[in-house]
């Protein structure tokens, strides 16, 4: 079992301050709902976890089993278990997708995996998202579609294995097909209660599929509300402005 805790944290892009004291908790087996208009600091906090050189931390801590994660390098926090599905992909032209899953695999655990059951791991996990075979010979995210790109990211997740995903704008840009295909990943992924996930998104079409046990409202760079599946519900009704509005 795995914790992630967020305590004060606050960042700042520039002279502009973005997160203004953030208190989350993340465990094991939960899954957790970050919503919020355009702009008000869900990404900053996904980017600022990972180690983004664009944030500047301010004050705070994140602590994943107690070691803060602030204090440690890129690579070292997604060896100790922190995983992020970005919102805009890199392109890596010259890196195909299976070389690159399995350096990320050897990179994360410490060690290369043997060929043969790498090979039957990222079938079944492309099986299990239709992805084409050939898909794992192309360039990394070069000319790949949105659903693509999320697909990709789920088989990451997948293939890693991490203690905590952080998933910023999973449902953006994918159709309907592709949203139930990446919403089936994402479930397999929760299924072994073994793993956190936070999940940030604006709209709640992701969240049909991808049931949240924790919902928190995003606003002016904080957590503003906070509430079950059904606090989705609300938003859905009523949208953030009365949120915005107190916040201005």
């Amino acid at each position: 079992m795995s914790t992630l805790e967020i305590r004060d944290l606050q960042v700042a892009v520039g002279d502009k301050q973005i997160l203004n004291g953030v208190n989350l908790t993340v465990k094991s087996g939960e899954t957790h709902a970050i919503m919020g208009p355009n702009g008000s600091g869900k990404s900053t906090l996904a980017y600022a976890i990972a180690g983004h050189p664009k944030y500047t931390i301010t004050g705070g801590q994140v602590l994943l089993d107690g070691v803060d994660m602030l204090e440690l390098s890129v690579d070292e926090r997604a060896r100790a278990g922190l995983f992020l599905a970005m919102q805009y992909p890199v392109e890596v032209p010259g890196v195909s997708v299976s070389n690159f899953l399995r350096s990320a695999v050897t990179a994360v655990h410490g060690e290369a995996p043997k060929l043969r059951q790498f090979a039957k791991d990222l079938k079944a996990g492309m099986d299990a998202l239709h992805i084409d075979a050939a898909f794992a010979q192309r360039n990394l995210n070069e000319g790949f579609s949105g659903g693509e790109k999320k697909r990709h990211e789920i088989l990451q997740l997948e293939l890693l294995k991490p203690k905590i995903a952080i998933l910023d704008e999973t449902d953006s840009g994918l159709d309907v097909d592709a949203l139930r295909v990446v919403s089936e990943g994402v479930n397999r992924f929760r299924e072994t209660g073994e793993t956190g996930v936070l999940l940030i998104t604006h709209y709640t079409r992701i969240l049909r599929y991808v049931k949240p046990d924790f919902v928190h409202v995003f606003a002016a760079g904080k957590v503003v509300e906070e509430g079950g599946p059904e606090l989705a519900d609300k938003l859905e009704a009523e949208g953030y402005e009365q949120y915005t509005r107190a916040s201005a």
